[in-house]
């Protein structure tokens, strides 16, 4: 008895949905960039996109001094100078969040005082849009990139906070009382027992808090910067070069996209789902 082969994921039902839906998205936006129903140029062909966003990742258009390194100087295309940037910014950050929001979950989770007498405010300031603390950042960390840090830092910061403090309470009450009973000091107990057993909350929160940092990153950059995507972005949208914005909102949606993936999987949460 041979049981049938399963069919090749290209076909698989949840695949053949997400192409149906690609598919006619595109094709909606091709037949509403020809229609003239808006004005022109706000809707670009996907013709145009794709030359834009060819020419962005191809064109060398920013000189580059390698003469310390005994190299002759050359030209690359703009565009990743400004990823770097922009990475840069948004690595510090998560960092400098991440780490604080699984420090301030932990400690909420494991004291009663504190979970009742500080969580609540973070309930009420994590949905405040974190774009009204940027004039702040700006009169402590100046215009430079310190202030886009510290905007991805305070934007990652509550979720991490909030999902961290969540697991925290969703631990086993036997394996904190385990741990005790073996007299495990403060950080042996964070690094074998909380850690290992909110795996999937707190990546569930670094997921949350690498989105919001992007756009708390980019919303600073677009306010007051002269590198980065944002800055990018905000200049093509002031010269109209509509084609270009869009470019540039494709290889910042690819690159979330990838991101997300790895931290997905970097926790296993892509596993968890298939099975």
């Amino acid at each position: 008895m041979t049981l049938p082969k399963a069919a090749p994921r290209w076909v698989q039902p949840v695949t053949a949905l997400r192409i149906a839906i690609i598919v006619t998205v595109l094709a909606s936006w091709e037949a509403l960039a020809a229609s003239g129903l808006l004005y022109r140029d706000v809707v670009p062909s996907l013709l145009a996109i794709g030359k834009a966003l060819f020419n962005l990742l191809t064109v060398p258009d920013m000189p580059v001094d390698l003469s310390r390194f005994g190299l002759e100087d050359t030209k690359i295309p703009a565009i990743y100078w400004h990823l770097y940037v922009t990475f840069y910014e948004i690595a510090i950050g998560m960092v400098i969040g991440g780490l604080s929001g699984l420090v301030a979950g932990i400690a909420l989770g494991s004291s009663r005082l504190l979970r009742q007498a500080y969580e609540p405010l973070l309930y009420y300031l994590g949905p405040c849009p974190k774009i009204i603390f940027f004039p702040v950042m700006i009169m402590w960390f100046g215009v430079g990139p310190g202030s886009k840090v510290a905007m991805g830092a305070i934007s990652c910061f509550f979720p991490v906070a909030l999902n961290v403090a969540g697991g925290m309470r969703e631990i086993d009450k036997v394996l904190i009382r385990v741990g005790r009973s073996f007299r495990a000091n403060t950080w042996q107990m964070v690094t074998k027992i909380y850690l290992p057993a909110m795996r999937h909350p707190m990546i569930n929160g670094i997921r949350i808090g690498l989105g919001v940092c992007l756009i708390g990153t980019l919303l600073a950059e677009t306010k007051l910067s002269n590198s980065g995507v944002g800055f990018l972005v905000i200049q093509a949208y002031s010269l109209f070069n509509m084609p270009l914005m869009y470019a540039l909102l494709i290889v910042l949606f690819v690159i979330a996209i990838g991101a997300n993936a790895l931290i997905g999987r970097f926790g296993g949460l892509d596993d968890i789902k298939r099975s």
